[in-house]
Order: C-alpha cells, then sequence, then structure tokens
C-alpha cells in the first residue's frame, strides 16, 4: 500500500505564484526582493489555513535562493534551494512559540543569531504563533529584534495580532492575510481533483469552500474526508452535505414556497423533518436568516456577484427572488433575526422558532390586508 498524503501537505504552495487568494502580499514581497528592500522584521498576521507560515517559507528559500528565475522565483537547483527542499537547510530556522514561550528559549535562539549563515546570505528565523511567547520573552525579545545582525531576518506569524506588544508591532513590516474568497478555494479544489482523477460536481465544493469559511488547509482537510466518504472516486453535492451534516438548501427553498403560500402545516412538517435528521434548530435559523440575505442580493443586478454558491443553486435563487415582495425579505430577515438573539434565554425553543415561522408565514396574508 502506497503511502498517503493528506492534500494540505502534498499541495502546500511551493512558489508565490502557487499562493492562492494572497496576491497582494506575494506581489509586495516578491517586488522587495527584487529591488533589494529587505526589511529586518516582517509580522504576518490573519486567520488561520491562510497560508502565513507556506508564505514565510517561500519568502526565505527566495532570499537565499543563488539563481533567481526572471519572475522572482526560487530555481529549486542551487544548494541553498536543495537543501531547503530536502529540509537539511541551516539557513532557515523556524521556532514554535506556543511550546518554546520561556524568556531561556528566546535567550538561545537570540544567541544563535548571532552565527552567521554558512552558505546563503541571510539566516532566516520564522516563529509561529508568536502572540503565545510570555512577557518576559517579548521584553528580551525587544532588543534584538530592533537591532539584529546584518544577516539576520525574522519573520514572526500569528493568527492574533492584538496580543503582539506595541512595541514588537513598531518594529516589524506588517502584512494582514485575508481569508480566501469562496472562488478561489472551489478552484484550487478543482485543480486537485484534476491532478487526483477525481470526478466532481462544482456545487460540492462551495459547499466545502463555505464550510471552510476561508481558511485553505481546512477545505482540504474536509476535501480529503469527502474523497474518502464518497464512491467511485466522485464528490457529489449530495454526498458532500450527507458526511458534513450540511442542511440542504432544497429545505429553505421549500419552507419559502410555503411562506408566500401561507401554508403553516408545510412549514411546522419541514422544520420537524430538519429536527427529526439532527439537524441543530438554532443553526437552521441562521441559515434561513442567510437564506433570506441571498434572496435579497438577487434582487438588484449589481449585488448578484456577492452571491456566493453554485450554478445551479443560483438559478434557483434567482428565479425565488423574483416570486418575494422587498417588503416581505425585510420583515423575514427581521422575524429571524429576533428568534436567532432570543434563542439562548428561550425555554421552549422549538416553540420559539416554530412561531417565528407562522409569523413568516403571515406576512404575505398582512400584505394583502
Amino acid at each position: 500500500m502506497s503511502e498517503f498524503i493528506v492534500s494540505a501537505r502534498k499541495y502546500r504552495p511551493s512558489t508565490f505564484a502557487s499562493v492562492v487568494g494572497q496576491k497582494s502580499t506575494t506581489t509586495t514581497l516578491k517586488n522587495a526582493i527584487r529591488t533589494n528592500h529587505l526589511a529586518q522584521a516582517y509580522l504576518f498576521c490573519g486567520p488561520r489555513g491562510v497560508g502565513k507560515t507556506t508564505c514565510a517559507r517561500i519568502f526565505a528559500k527566495t532570499i537565499n535562493c543563488q539563481n533567481l528565475t526572471s519572475d522572482t522565483e526560487p530555481c529549486n537547483e542551487c544548494e541553498s534551494c536543495k537543501s531547503f527542499n530536502q529540509n537539511r537547510s541551516y539557513n532557515i530556522h523556524e521556532l514554535d512559540a506556543a511550546s518554546n514561550n520561556s524568556v531561556d528559549d528566546i535567550r538561545t535562539l537570540i544567541e544563535q543569531v548571532r552565527i552567521p549563515p554558512q552558505i546563503s546570505k541571510f539566516s532566516v528565523y520564522i516563529i509561529d504563533e508568536v502572540h503565545m511567547l510570555s512577557q518576559a520573552a517579548f521584553n528580551a525579545f525587544l532588543k534584538t529584534l530592533e537591532e539584529p545582525p546584518k544577516h539576520a531576518i525574522f519573520i514572526l506569524a500569528t493568527t492574533e495580532k492584538h496580543k503582539i506588544l506595541p512595541t514588537i508591532l513598531s518594529r516589524c513590516q506588517i502584512y494582514d492575510f485575508n481569508r480566501i474568497q469562496i472562488k478561489d478555494t472551489v478552484e484550487f479544489l478543482e485543480y486537485i481533483s484534476k491532478q487526483e482523477n477525481v470526478g466532481y460536481e462544482t456545487d460540492a465544493f462551495n459547499i466545502i469552500a463555505q464550510k471552510a469559511d476561508g481558511a485553505m488547509r481546512d477545505a482540504l482537510s474536509l476535501y480529503d474526508q469527502v474523497v474518502s466518504f464518497s464512491e467511485n472516486n466522485f464528490i457529489s453535492y449530495q454526498k458532500v452535505i450527507e458526511n458534513l451534516n450540511v442542511l440542504d438548501y432544497e429545505y429553505y427553498f421549500l419552507l419559502t414556497d410555503a411562506f408566500l403560500t401561507e401554508n403553516v402545516a408545510k412549514c411546522l412538517i419541514v422544520f420537524d423533518e430538519i429536527l427529526s435528521k439532527g439537524f441543530d434548530a438554532h443553526n437552521f435559523i441562521s441559515g434561513l436568516s442567510r437564506h433570506f440575505r441571498d434572496l435579497l442580493v438577487c434582487k438588484s443586478p449589481n449585488t448578484l456577484q456577492l452571491l456566493e454558491v453554485g450554478q445551479n443553486i443560483k438559478e434557483k435563487y434567482t428565479q425565488q427572488s423574483a416570486q418575494c415582495d422587498q417588503n416581505f425579505i425585510f420583515r423575514a430577515l427581521e422575524i429571524c433575526s429576533e428568534a436567532d438573539i432570543a434563542y439562548r434565554s428561550s425555554k421552549n425553543q422549538r416553540l420559539l422558532i416554530e412561531i417565528s415561522l407562522v409569523k413568516i408565514c403571515n406576512l404575505s396574508g398582512e400584505k394583502k390586508k
């Protein structure tokens, strides 16, 4: 049996061009390398799984490359690149601040910084989860960060920028990484599927991208999970919502049709079916709010681009939005929002949601009166 490598590791970017969804950051870093305007310290901050540590490694590899390509990418042929690719580079050092957060750990790092690199031009120190350093460790690090040796470059990475001392922030060039957009995540999952000869439905990848909430690492973990679950190496929309326990859009479309026809009985039956399948009522009311928000977005061609769903589902939204009055959507959103706020404090949570559904059903009747 061949050794399985998870997609997050197998398809980890190795060049700036292969980094997904961080175009402005990678362009700035490449320009800094090309013009030789390198700072002494960088801070990469942003949500989890968006490429902070990956970009730090690519940046460290690129500034030490002895034969850069014309588009400022590492050559992967010089000794520096080879040693990095084989995890034997003595010029690039990684420290996990979550488990090495004491003053002694930082003092050891400071002693190490004095040693010049053996082959390449720079010694690069990547400190991950830097917000986990203790107050004393931060203070011990300040002077070295402000005036490091010429051969030393520090790259700090964190998910919680607000926990870092202002004195540290003022000594770094700060790069804010964005959440990866659903479109970019879907395109990357499609690319991986083609490489792995896995069939897919685009709507299925839209669900994975939404569930990942902007984190590519999470999306790739979910992708591996769904591939293992799927039969005949084909990822279908139905398999994804079943495996990831996601409520099918079809329920929201059914409910909205019932609201428009004032069919209270159907609303309560559909809601009961949703609960019987193990879905949480609070998540359901949040999802219903999002459904009405998406219907509102479809009302104008200018805002249609804000609808982040697959093409088939987008057509359903457009059709149903045409049947809904704008005031009906506004009032439905208000009712869902009130239910969402009152949910935790309610003693009978199911009844609260059912009353909200009945209220939305009555909106069409109120308009007629």
